[in-house]
């Protein structure tokens, strides 16, 4: 196959992958887009939650006390987070009194748990705002960008997209590369004489190795037992890395433990030096221990056994560091300003070529129809000549 054929070919898998996937790209890319700032975007939408009188932190048992009041018999704290930086609110998150609790008359859904968040003022531990871990506009832009709302497949198809963008990636940098002339032609604005062409050239260039690397990591997300097979990330299934994670977020965190919240803390802080405390974790009925996180890069994370008391630092479990890092990569986590933009402009761009790319592909079914009609025309003038 010579290079024309081969870029026809190409132009035909980036046309059909562009065209057919456009309607699903636009809301994954934007969403995405929107959710690198995450916590600025919580702040706008709610800020009620965010209206803290200072942050001044009380002993943590006044917040654990404080959420009590506003939650229903049955329910067990699962865990407290600290404000990071100390700005923002005390968050102390509630399971349901059973596994399966939903709202009277709801619909099961798939996804995480039910879970209540109480949003505490750090000074004064008086409850800024409640609301459930699985609506409002911020949750549901996650749910849209990782399975676009479709319950059990909607991550793989997701996961496939991610997949078929990396190929629209690759033929997209083949077709803008000039097939005259030296590749910094194509850097050129006035290549067509159309706007939304060029657009469609010169912002799909810039955007074609994030995108690919955005893809990527994507795909690694919705696919974690594949890719982390490939590395040597533990076994796929239940019992790999993602179900040990989807087990533990169904655990019941225990009603009772045997060891107040204040000796927890006490016991963890010598193995974590002078670092910030950031997370509680309760026991549960899958695993009895208390695990306490500090504000650290990495995090440094102690477990505490809710029968023996004996603290210790948790190390970190093989193949779990490929993975971290594709999503720190994906969403932009502590990666710095410069790479969150460059994530943003990748939701943002792949919206601006699916409506180029539409727009571009009405217009040439336009002229090519014209072509048609006129050379119907010409060979029907040619006929009655002969006749």
């Amino acid at each position: 196959m010579n290079k024309l054929k081969w870029r026809k070919a190409w132009f035909q898998v980036h046309k059909w992958i562009g065209l057919l996937l456009a309607v699903l790209i636009i809301p994954i890319s934007l969403t995405g887009a929107a959710l690198v700032w995450h916590d600025a975007l919580d702040r706008a939408v709610n800020p009620s939650r965010y209206a803290i009188s200072g942050q001044t932190l009380l002993p943590l048992d006044r917040y654990v006390a404080a959420a009590r009041t506003r939650i229903a018999g049955g329910d067990r704290i699962a865990n407290l987070v600290l404000p990071e930086d100390g700005d923002g609110p005390v968050t102390v998150t509630v399971a349901p009194a059973s596994p399966s609790a939903t709202t009277p008359g709801a619909k099961p859904r798939g996804g995480p748990p039910p879970r209540t968040m109480i949003y505490l003022d750090p000074p004064s531990a008086r409850v800024l705002d409640v609301a459930d871990s699985r609506t409002g506009l911020v949750r549901t832009m996650h749910v849209i960008h990782g399975s676009l709302m479709v319950p059990g497949v909607g991550r793989s198809i997701v996961g496939w997209i991610g997949v078929a963008m990396m190929l629209s990636s690759f033929t997209g940098l083949w077709l803008w590369w000039p097939s005259v002339g030296r590749w910094a032609r194509g850097l050129r604005w006035r290549r067509h004489r159309n706007t939304d062409t060029n657009l469609h050239y010169l912002t799909g260039f810039w955007v074609a190795l994030p995108l690919f690397v955005l893809s990527l990591t994507g795909a690694w997300i919705s696919f974690p037992a594949f890719f982390g097979a490939l590395v040597g990330e533990g076994a796929r299934g239940p019992g790999g890395p993602a179900g040990v994670r989807a087990a533990a977020m169904r655990a019941r965190p225990l009603d009772r433990p045997a060891l107040p919240l204040a000796r927890v803390v006490a016991l963890a802080k010598p193995l974590a030096s002078e670092a910030r405390l950031r997370t509680i974790v309760w026991p549960t009925d899958l695993k009895a221990d208390w695990t306490v996180s500090y504000d650290t890069q990495p995090m440094r994370v102690v477990t505490v056994a809710d029968d023996s008391g004996v603290a210790a630092l948790e190390r970190s479990r093989g193949g779990v560091g490929v993975a971290r890092w594709m999503r720190r990569i994906h969403d932009g986590t502590d990666m710095g300003w410069l790479w969150q933009a460059i994530i943003f402009a990748g939701g943002v761009i792949p919206a601006l070529l699916g409506v180029t790319g539409v727009i571009m592909w009405w217009r040439a079914r336009g002229w090519k129809a014209d072509l048609a009609a006129r050379q119907r025309a010409k060979r029907a003038g040619v006929a009655q000549v002969n006749a």
